[in-house]
C-alpha cells in the first residue's frame, strides 16, 4: 500500500468512496514506474484490469504536487465515444482537485474549447485528426497550451501499431513537443499488445527516453467460450453424423429459431433474448443485414424490438443514443457492431458478445470478447461461424470452412502461445510523407526548401525515406500545384494544395469513401456511398429506406422509412491477416485433436474439414492437382507475404511453368493452370526465390498501386517504391517457398464422395 500513501489526498478519497479494499497489481506496477522513473510506460494489461486510472492516479498525484502552468496531460484516443466514455470517468475524479478535464473533437463544446485557450490547464482528450486540426489552424497557440506539458496518454495504442493512423499520432507528437518546447513523458494503454519491446520501442520513437514495461502478475484470465458453426440453409453438418466434442463451458440451451429464419442469424436471436449483448460483424454492410434480420424476427415473433445497430457510418446521435441506452443496466437490448465498439468503451454490464465469422486478428478477437466480463463477471464470446453448403461441382478449396478454420486458429495462438500481432515498423509511408508535409506548410507558412525538409524528414516516421526521395516528392508537388515557389524562393501551399487542405477530411489519413448524408426530414441518418437511384432502396441504421431526393452538389440523400430487407454497401474492407494465423489453421487442418469451445455442428463440420484435407493430401503438399492441368497452391502466408506470392509466381516463375489463369482467394488459396507438373513447379519456384529479387520486379509494368488515401499526390515512382518495398513482404515469402520440400510422387486425383461427380 506504499502506493496508495504516495497518492494525492483526493484519490485516496476516490478509492475509499469506490469502496477498494486494496490496489491491484497493474495499479502498483504502474505507479512504481511513474513516481520513481522519469521514463516513457507502456502499459500492457487486461480489459476492465483499471488500466486508465492505473495510469492517472500517480499522473494526476503529480500534478497535484506541482501543478502545470499549461495543459498538464494530453489524452490521445482513437475514437470519439472513448473520448466521451473516459470524459465522464476523468471528470468525476479531477472535480474534487479542481483539475479541469477539457474535450476537443468535432462533437465537443465550443465554449468549453474556448475557455481552455484562454486558460490552458488540466487535461485534454482528443483524436489524432482533431491534434492534426489543432496544429494547423491553431500553430500560434500551440506553445502557450502546452509548454509545460507533463504527459502525454495514448489510449488503445495496439490500434495505432499497425498502419498510417499510428504513424501520424507520433508525426503530431513530435511536431507538438518541438514547437512547445516541452518534454512530455509518454504512457502507452492496451489490453493486447504483440511484442511489448517493439511496441516500447514504437512508443519512444524520436523521444530522447527509454520506455519502462511494467511487469506484474495479472491474475487468471476465465473464458466462457463456444464456436458454433452454420449452413445457412439445412442440413446441418452434423445431421445424421454421430459426433464426440468435449464438454464445452456454454451448452446452450434451444437450437430453436424462427420459422424459415437464416439459421445462424436465428440461433443469435434466440441466445440474445432477456440478455444484453453485443453482436459483431467484419463488416458495416454485414452489421445493417445482421440488424435487419434481427428486427425482422421480432416483429414475426410479435416481440417488442430488442436490437440496436453502431457503426461508423452512422450519425453521432445514433451511435450515442446506442450507447446510452446499453449503459443502462437495467436494459435487456443488444447491439449489432463493427470495430467501432471493440475498444475501451464501458457500456454497461455485458452478459456476451457473439462475433459471426471470424476477425482478421487476435488483437481484435480479444479486444471484442474484453467488450464483456466486467464488474467481476467472466468474458464470455460466442462464435458463429456461417457458410453455404458448396456446390455439387465445387472445388476442393471451396468446400472447407475458412472462417471456422480461421476462428479455432487465433484463439489456439492466444491459448497456447499468446500471441498478438506486433506493430508494423518496416514501411515506407509516402503518403503520410505528403500529408505532413502538407500540414507543416499549412501551419507555419512560408519556408524554404531545407527548413522544411528539416522539419519533416527527421520525424520518426520517416527513417527510412531518404533525402534523394523527399526531393522527388517536392518537385512533384510544385509540378502539380500542390505547392509553389514565392518571389522569395520559399515554398507555400498550391492552389491545388489549398483545395486538398481546407477540406476538413484533410485531417484524416484513413481511407475514406466519397459519402453522401443520408436524411429522413430534418434527422441525419449517417452516410452512404454510391447512392442509387430515387426510387430505389437503402439499408442504413438497421432500417430500409426509400431514396426520395439526392442532391448530388451537397452530396445528400432525402429518404422515407419503408419495410424490406435489402443488402447494405459502404465501400470496400481490406482485412490484415498474419502469417502465424495462417500457419496456425494448417495445424488446426491436420491435427486429431478437439477443443472444449466447439459446439456439435462445429465440431461435425470440422471433422468433414479434416476429412477432406487429408484426402486431399494438402497437408503434406501445398500444392494439389484439381483434375487436368488445373492446380490449387496453399501458401500458408499472411495479406502481405501472400500478394508477394501471387506477383512472384506471375513476374517470375509464370514463362518457366506455363502458369496462366491465376485468381487468389486471398489469403488462403490461389487457383491457376500450368504446363508443369508437380516437382517441376518446386523446383522452379525454389530456384527463382534463391535469387535475388529486387522488389521493384514484383511491381507490374505501368502499375502505380494506390494503396493509401494521399497516395494520388504522390509522384507514381514512389507509389511504386512504397508498395514494393513497404507492403509486400518479399521476405516472408521467399522464405516460405526454400522451406518447401520437393514435390512428392504424384497422386490420383482427389475423389469426391460417392454420388458426386468427379473433378
Amino acid at each position: 500500500m506504499d502506493n496508495f500513501y504516495r497518492y494525492a489526498s483526493f484519490i485516496q478519497d476516490y478509492i475509499y468512496r469506490s469502496g477498494w479494499k486494496s490496489l491491484r497489481a497493474v495499479q502498483n506496477a504502474a505507479a512504481d514506474a511513474i513516481f520513481n522513473t522519469e521514463d516513457h510506460v507502456l502499459l500492457s494489461a487486461s480489459t476492465a484490469s483499471g488500466k486508465t486510472e492505473a495510469a492517472f492516479f500517480p499522473i494526476l498525484s503529480l500534478l497535484d504536487e506541482n501543478p502545470s502552468e499549461s495543459v498538464g496531460v494530453l489524452y490521445i484516443a482513437p475514437l470519439k465515444a472513448l473520448i466521451n466514455d473516459q470524459f465522464l470517468r476523468l471528470d468525476e475524479l479531477c472535480a474534487e482537485a479542481g483539475i479541469p478535464v477539457t474535450r476537443w473533437h468535432g462533437d465537443a463544446s465550443q465554449s468549453k474549447k474556448r475557455k481552455l485557450m484562454k486558460k490552458p490547464q488540466g487535461i485534454l482528450q482528443i483524436t489524432p485528426e482533431s491534434l492534426e486540426s489543432l496544429l494547423i489552424n491553431k500553430h500560434m497557440e500551440i506553445p502557450s497550451l502546452f509548454y509545460d506539458l507533463r504527459f502525454i496518454v495514448i489510449d488503445e495504442i495496439h490500434s495505432l501499431l499497425r498502419g498510417d493512423r499510428g504513424l501520424q499520432t507520433f508525426c503530431l507528437i513530435e511536431r507538438l513537443t518541438k514547437l512547445a518546447g516541452c518534454h512530455p513523458r509518454r504512457i502507452g494503454l492496451s489490453a493486447t499488445i504483440g511484442n511489448p519491446e517493439e511496441a516500447g520501442r514504437f512508443l519512444a520513437a524520436g523521444s530522447s527516453r527509454k520506455t519502462v514495461i511494467p511487469r506484474f502478475e495479472g491474475g487468471k484470465e476465465v473464458w466462457r467460450l463456444s464456436m458454433e458453426h452454420f449452413y445457412n440453409t439445412d442440413p446441418q453438418a452434423d445431421e445424421g453424423r454421430t459426433v464426440e466434442k468435449e464438454e464445452s463451458a456454454i451448452e446452450p440451451s434451444s437450437d430453436k429459431a424462427p420459422d424459415l429464419a437464416d439459421p445462424g442469424i436465428g440461433y443469435i436471436f434466440e441466445h440474445t433474448r432477456g440478455k444484453k449483448c453485443l453482436i459483431f460483424t467484419n463488416s458495416r454492410e454485414e452489421c445493417e443485414a445482421v440488424c435487419q434480420y434481427l428486427r425482422r424476427y421480432c416483429e414475426v415473433n410479435h416481440e417488442p424490438e430488442r436490437f440496436l445497430i453502431h457503426h461508423g457510418n452512422l450519425s453521432a446521435s445514433y451511435r450515442e443514443s446506442a450507447e446510452e441506452q446499453m449503459k443502462d443496466d437495467d436494459s435487456l437490448e443488444s447491439v449489432c457492431a463493427t470495430a467501432t465498439l471493440e475498444l475501451g468503451i464501458d457500456i454497461g454490464k455485458l452478459e456476451r458478445a457473439f462475433q459471426i465469422d471470424a476477425p482478421f486478428t487476435v488483437s481484435g478477437f480479444l479486444q471484442r470478447m474484453g467488450r464483456t466480463g466486467r464488474r467481476g463477471n467472466p468474458s464470455e464470446m460466442w462464435f458463429v461461424m456461417r457458410e453455404n453448403h458448396p456446390e455439387q461441382r465445387a472445388m476442393i478449396p471451396e468446400r472447407l470452412p475458412w472462417y471456422l478454420i480461421q476462428g479455432i486458429a487465433l484463439v489456439q495462438l492466444y491459448i497456447e502461445e499468446r500471441f498478438v500481432e506486433p506493430p508494423r515498423t518496416n514501411r515506407l509511408p509516402f503518403s503520410l510523407l505528403y500529408h505532413q508535409t502538407m500540414s507543416t506548410l499549412a501551419s507555419g507558412g512560408e519556408m524554404s526548401a531545407a527548413e522544411l525538409a528539416s522539419r519533416v524528414l527527421p520525424l520518426a516516421a520517416f527513417s527510412r525515406i531518404s533525402k534523394e526521395d523527399y526531393r522527388t516528392l517536392l518537385r512533384h508537388l510544385l509540378e502539380t500545384d500542390q505547392i509553389s515557389r514565392t518571389e522569395n524562393n520559399g515554398l507555400i501551399l498550391g492552389l491545388a494544395g489549398e483545395r486538398v487542405v481546407n477540406n476538413f477530411k484533410f485531417y484524416a489519413v484513413f481511407q475514406e469513401n466519397v459519402e453522401y448524408t443520408v436524411r429522413c426530414g430534418s434527422e441525419q441518418l449517417g452516410t452512404i456511398v454510391k447512392p442509387p437511384p430515387v426510387g430505389d432502396k437503402i439499408a442504413i441504421a438497421g432500417r430500409v429506406w426509400m431514396v426520395e431526393e439526392i442532391d448530388h452538389q451537397r452530396k445528400e440523400v432525402y429518404v422515407n422509412l419503408v419495410k424490406g430487407i435489402i443488402p447494405a454497401y459502404f465501400g470496400d474492407v481490406a482485412g490484415d491477416i498474419h502469417t502465424r494465423i495462417l500457419e496456425r489453421m494448417r495445424l488446426v487442418f491436420t491435427e486429431e485433436r478437439t477443443y472444449p469451445y466447439l459446439m456439435r455442428h462445429a465440431c461435425a463440420r470440422l471433422d468433414q474439414a479434416r476429412e477432406t484435407f487429408a484426402a486431399a493430401g494438402i497437408g503434406s503438399h501445398p500444392l494439389i492437382s484439381l483434375g487436368g492441368r488445373m492446380y490449387a497452391f496453399f501458401p500458408w502466408l499472411g495479406s502481405y507475404a501472400f500478394l508477394a506470392m501471387e506477383r512472384f509466381l506471375k513476374l517470375k516463375c509464370a514463362d518457366r511453368l506455363g502458369l496462366k489463369k491465376l485468381d487468389s482467394f486471398r489469403p488462403y488459396y490461389m487457383e491457376f493452370t500450368m504446363d508443369a507438373d508437380e516437382e517441376e513447379f518446386f523446383r522452379v519456384i525454389k530456384e527463382e526465390a534463391a535469387k535475388e529479387i529486387d522488389p521493384m520486379s514484383l511491381v507490374y509494368p505501368n502499375e502505380v498501386p494506390v494503396f493509401e488515401k494521399y497516395d494520388e499526390f504522390v509522384p507514381a515512382e514512389l507509389v511504386r517504391k512504397g508498395f514494393a518495398y513497404g507492403i509486400l513482404d518479399i521476405e516472408g515469402m521467399r522464405q516460405r517457398v526454400l522451406s518447401f520440400g520437393q514435390g512428392p510422387e504424384k497422386k490420383e486425383p482427389f475423389l469426391l464422395p460417392e454420388g458426386e461427380e468427379q473433378l
